[in-house]
């Protein structure tokens, strides 16, 4: 008797090692699978769609306008002020805008017309960790849109941007930032029908964009007030896409910023918020 129940566990143990096994397995080839889709799109879609914003906006807004004398950046603001300001947005917004293109897009095509989910979902591993994937190969792609994006915004400028590099900030926060923007990607993926894109991006990705800090620091909405109370800085709270830049112009440059402490605890924050909703709809839209 005693044997047998020993048999008996010794077999289990094996077999639990061996689903965990096949769940690893099955989780790196479904990441190899999205990064070869990657190579083999690389210059027909990720290289346009992850240079072509950032470029003309650091092309309009830090040469086009000095050059031919157009104002920026307010009190008194020199372009290069304007310029070394820019930079962290530039990079804080193409990580989330590759978290949505890399994500949310493909997997509304997968759920609709396509129904390519219904191929990764049969693979020998649970359902959240597919959808986990999803998140990391929009989190890698988040990092190599973010190390291409930067040479175009440290050099296209015609004022010189001052950049000083805290690397223990930028190793830390930018793939804490890339996870943030994934994991929104699978949240928006499990939430918009084919039919509602334009209203994601009409209602919901333009507002992140120009309520993020992109083109002014957090610290610079103070002295916008209703009865003593600035009242668009707490209102940007909820918008992970601050917290995203004012991390980067502390990783990049010597311009004002919100405390890291607060950055840090934000984005670990909405990271996880965004991971639970979105492997929670992404369960919910294959069972159902």
């Amino acid at each position: 008797m005693t044997a047998t129940t020993a048999e008996t566990a010794v077999s289990l143990d094996r077999g639990s090692r061996t689903a965990v096994e096949s769940s690893v397995s099955a989780f790196k080839a479904l990441l190899r699978r999205d990064m070869r889709v990657l190579h083999k799109n690389l210059f027909k879609e990720f290289l346009p769609r992850t240079l072509i914003q950032p470029f003309l906006l650091v092309f309009v807004f830090t040469f086009v306008f000095p050059k031919i004398g157009q104002g920026i950046g307010g009190h008194g603001a020199t372009p290069a002020a304007f310029a070394t300001l820019l930079i962290a947005g530039v990079v804080g917004i193409s990580i989330l805008f590759q978290g949505i293109q890399s994500v949310a897009l493909p997997m509304v095509q997968e759920f609709g017309y396509t129904k390519e989910i219904e191929d990764r979902v049969m693979a020998p591993l649970p359902v959240p960790l597919v959808a986990l994937a999803k998140v990391a190969s929009g989190a890698v792609q988040g990092l190599i849109a973010a190390a291409i994006v930067f040479p175009i915004a440290a050099v296209v400028p015609a004022s010189p941007v001052n950049l000083q590099v805290n690397w223990p900030v930028l190793i830390t926060l930018a793939p804490l930032a890339c996870i943030t923007s994934a994991a929104l990607g699978l949240t928006f993926g499990t939430v918009f029908e084919p039919r509602t894109v334009p209203i994601m991006f009409g209602v919901v990705v333009i507002p992140l964009t120009f309520l993020g800090a992109v083109y002014y620091s957090w610290v610079a909405l103070t002295p916008i007030k209703v009865f003593g109370v600035s009242w668009l800085k707490i209102l940007v709270l909820f918008n992970p896409l601050i917290y995203m830049n004012e991390g980067f112009r502390a990783a990049l440059t010597n311009a004002p910023h919100m405390s890291l402490f607060a950055v840090y605890g934000a984005l670990l924050a909405f990271a996880a918020f965004f991971l639970y909703t979105g492997v929670k709809g992404f369960k919910k839209r294959v069972l159902s």
